[in-house]
């Protein structure tokens, strides 16, 4: 069971939009964070986390009747969570930044794509137009993409990675009864554990100096715990379709970002790119007229 599309308000929109607007900025943190990324995902996780859980007993704690009716959803999100980080990095490392950042992102476009078997949602001619143009942004905005020397296992992992990816839209959106709050902080501590044994068996646990102390506070808890309290919250009431599509604001607020705060440089194809991904976007969530 999904929550039916007609719940969703310009509120939900509004909340889901700012969290992929934030998560934009996790690269100009985590450029002053002297950690390999998995180590940073691994602080994100434990801080994230750590917050939210310390606000939900605040409040009074967790739903029990609620999470004990989900916590299969909750688990399984949680663990795709942190597997879909974890495969990512790995991508990374065994290809490159752009092919695999590419390949990631084709996880939403998988849910778009089977949301009238999952979500019971139809997919209109306007959808697969906005899924195409999209595609191109994506492809743009993805700069020069070297193909040479891959290899078939990083292929695998960065397929991996975009397979979890669509996982955890899938699993979040059988959640109806569990709240963003708590949601959000279940399924961080369940990805902090993820990614704490890729960590322990690869980068070895983190030490950062004193000077990125400021950026990892913020990058925990305000990218990381507030970004995924608006996720979660955003996602539950949101179709299908819509958020896979609005997830592409991701990479397009990423690149912007980075241009404004980080001075890099943005290619004109890069340009074209991002109109491209928001357009399409647009164009897949305006509502024929009747």
């Amino acid at each position: 069971m999904t929550p039916a599309s007609g719940k969703a308000k310009p509120i939900h929109y509004g909340v889901y939009i700012l969290s992929m607007l934030i998560f934009g900025t996790n690269g100009y943190f985590a450029a002053h964070i002297n950690l390999s990324g998995s180590q940073v995902v691994l602080l994100r996780t434990l801080l994230g986390g750590a917050m939210l859980t310390a606000l939900v007993l605040a409040q009074g704690g967790f739903d029990r009747a609620a999470v004990k009716s989900e916590w299969k959803w909750l688990l399984l999100g949680g663990a795709a969570l942190g597997a879909n980080w974890v495969a990512l990095f790995e991508a990374y490392r065994m290809l490159n930044v752009s092919l695999a950042t590419l390949i990631y992102y084709v996880g939403p476009m998988l849910v778009l794509l089977l949301s009238p078997v999952l979500f019971r949602e139809a997919l209109t001619g306007r959808k697969i137009a906005a899924i195409c143009i999209v595609a191109v942004g994506l492809i743009c905005i993805s700069g020069s993409i070297a193909f040479g020397g891959l290899r078939a296992g990083g292929l695998v992992t960065a397929i991996v990675s975009a397979l979890f990816y669509a996982s955890l839209i899938i699993f979040n959106k059988r959640i109806v009864r569990t709240s963003g709050m708590q949601t959000a902080a279940i399924e961080l501590d369940v990805a902090f554990i993820v990614v704490l044994i890729y960590v322990l068996l690869t980068a070895g646990l983190p030490h950062p100096g004193k000077g990125a102390l400021p950026y990892i506070l913020v990058i925990g808890l305000v990218n990381t715990g507030l970004a995924y309290l608006l996720y979660f919250s955003g996602l539950q009431k949101l179709p299908g379709q819509s958020v896979a599509l609005i997830s592409y604001i991701d990479p397009v607020s990423a690149l912007l970002f980075s241009a404004v705060l980080l001075h890099e440089t943005m290619t004109p194809v890069q340009l074209i790119g991002a109109v491209l991904i928001i357009g399409g976007a647009m164009f897949g969530e305006l509502r024929k007229k009747t």
